[in-house]
């Protein structure tokens, strides 16, 4: 896969494989060595971030009686200037005195408060995925209770036993919808042409089949027999099947799915994927304006105008990403926000990912960290490209100054501790970057 080397950083994620996402930062400086620069800030960060917290867990470990002793010679000296007999009686007449109706009072206002977060736990939960509450106590609370480091050494014992142990402290794997993935046939076959192994595994194309289904299918499609023998088409596991399957379909009418799959698994370039997706937009958008009309109509209807709108915003995303990989750069960066613009609250894409992507290869860091600045959630990581595209430039703006030396002797700057947060928030929701961008 051959990319322009005239840019000063960019981030390629060639990996349709979602539990792993690839990422290469590249620069002829020296001075922006990102996987050097983040392995040395890493290295400094983390020596004293190990110091402070060893110091307060012995502080916590062995301190807590001498305090808890202190604050009690504390109030015994200070009972009479600060009144605490008086005050004790005051507030025990005070509770005598309450009538049940500020128990009822204090009940209503309770369950209000509980009504309100339920209320933006389900909001969120419908906005991320995941619930508020317990991406905090996972994210933030656990590391500070003493949570399991997944960070240990995998070379210690092998026996079955701790194997067990060490299958029970890995935390839960998410996979995730990887946006920048390859066309199969124009970019993985061609992999397989070069090394004669698949670069997709049984699992990969299973999670793929899933999302097709989802995207490109719905329960009217029985109605119109194109869309049903690509219904079929999208549930075969032989490629050749497939494929066949999609000039069936184009042989009754055109189908813009038809044309979708054949431009990601028959085109043996990107070009010739590219005028297959120009195809597809010309049907998809005939199929849009007719479902758009018709979607109040009844639910079917309303379902059908979702799928036909899935449809067209998947063909304009891979479009802008044939202009990206072509050269015409600026082009797919225009494509993407008119996309952006167009369909606001279709999020399933992460459309935000390839304008990040084609944004770095221009090296417009401005508009980068807009993006970032619009998408990234600190309490709640989006994907591996959005964390480590923050971390990159929170590292690039400290690097030219950057010395492991003097961070040893001085300590970190608070930009440098920042980049440094940044990092460790990047690895420790994808841990598999660093390894492959060495």
């Amino acid at each position: 896969m051959n990319h322009p080397r005239n840019t000063q950083c960019e981030v390629v994620v060639a990996v349709e494989r979602r539990a792993e996402v690839r990422v290469w930062f590249c620069s002829p400086s020296p001075l922006l060595s990102f996987p050097s620069l983040f392995k040395n800030m890493a290295e400094a960060g983390a020596g004293f971030l190990k110091q402070l917290k060893a110091c307060i867990v012995w502080s916590w470990t062995y301190l807590w009686t001498l305090w808890f002793f202190v604050m009690l010679f504390l109030v015994y000296i200070l009972r009479v200037p600060l009144k605490i007999n008086d005050n004790l009686t005051t507030v025990s007449m005070f509770l005598n005195t309450l009538t049940p109706k500020f128990y009822v009072a204090l009940t209503g206002t309770s369950s209000l408060i509980s009504g309100l977060i339920l209320i933006f736990e389900w909001w969120y939960f419908r906005k991320y995925g995941t619930s508020f509450i317990e991406q905090v106590s996972v994210s933030h609370l656990r590391p500070l209770l003493g949570g399991v480091d997944n960070n240990s050494p995998n070379n210690s014992s092998t026996s079955n036993g701790d194997s067990d142990s060490n299958r029970q402290s890995v935390s839960e794997c998410k996979v995730w919808r990887n946006p920048l993935n390859l066309f199969r046939g124009a970019e993985y076959n061609r992999y397989t042409w070069v090394t004669g192994r698949e670069p997709l595994t049984y699992y990969d194309m299973n999670l793929s089949a899933q999302d097709h289904q989802t995207f490109f299918t719905c329960d009217t499609d029985h109605l119109r027999p194109a869309d049903a023998i690509m219904q079929k088409a999208w549930r075969e596991r032989n490629p050749q099947a497939r494929i066949s399957a999609a000039h069936e379909a184009l042989e009754l009418n055109e189908c813009a799915t038809a044309y979708i799959l054949l431009a990601e698994e028959e085109a043996t370039t990107i070009v010739e994927a590219e005028k297959l997706f120009k195809q597809a937009l010309k049907a998809g958008e005939g199929c849009y304006r007719r479902s758009q009309q018709l979607q109040h109509h009844g639910s079917q209807y309303e379902a059908q105008h979702r799928r036909d709108t899935n449809v067209l915003v998947y063909i304009k995303r891979r479009l802008a990403m044939c202009a990206r990989k072509l050269g015409r750069t600026r082009e797919a960066v225009k494509m993407m926000r008119d996309l952006m613009k167009e369909f606001p609250l279709l999020s399933m894409f992460n459309i935000h990912e390839n304008l990040l992507e084609a944004l770095l290869e221009l090296q417009a860091y401005a508009d980068v960290q807009a993006v970032l600045a619009k998408y990234d959630d600190i309490s709640l990581p989006k994907s591996a490209t959005i964390c480590y595209t923050a971390a990159l430039l929170k590292a690039r703006a400290v690097s030219d100054k950057f010395s492991p030396e003097a961070a040893s002797r001085r300590g970190l700057s608070t930009a440098e501790m920042n980049a440094v947060e940044a990092i460790h928030r990047a690895v420790e929701f994808n841990p598999h970057v660093p390894k492959l961008s060495e």
